[in-house]
């Protein structure tokens, strides 16, 4: 099973985490699902881009970005090469480590 690793993240998940997910699971169910309460304002359609998290490692075993997703990043805080919606994320074969952006598009949780 491939291996998600999340880098430490000051409010979501303070000492990073490591979990085991199912081929073809979505990232953001399975960041969820292991306790890291990412945001996902649209119920996972990818349509608001709070899910926004940054593939520091393993990008190359995922598919590419469809249009949808590439047209909701553009509205992501602090946009990256390496930007993806965990929505729209399935994991594949291979390993990745992610991190969550310090901020999201969603006002409320910002500061």
């Amino acid at each position: 099973m491939p291996l998600v690793t999340v880098l430490p993240h000051q409010e979501l998940c303070p000492q990073g985490q490591q979990f085991d997910v199912k081929k073809g699971a979505s990232l953001c169910e399975a960041l969820l699902k292991h306790g890291v309460a990412i945001e996902h304002a649209c119920d996972m359609v990818a349509a608001c881009a709070t899910c926004h998290v940054l593939v520091r490692a393993g990008a190359e075993t995922l598919d590419e970005p469809d249009d949808d997703e590439n047209d909701q990043l553009d509205n992501a805080w602090g946009l990256e090469p390496c930007s993806r919606l965990a929505c729209s994320v399935r994991v594949k074969d291979g390993d990745i480590t992610v991190e969550l952006p310090k901020f999201s598009r969603n006002h409320a949780r910002e500061r």
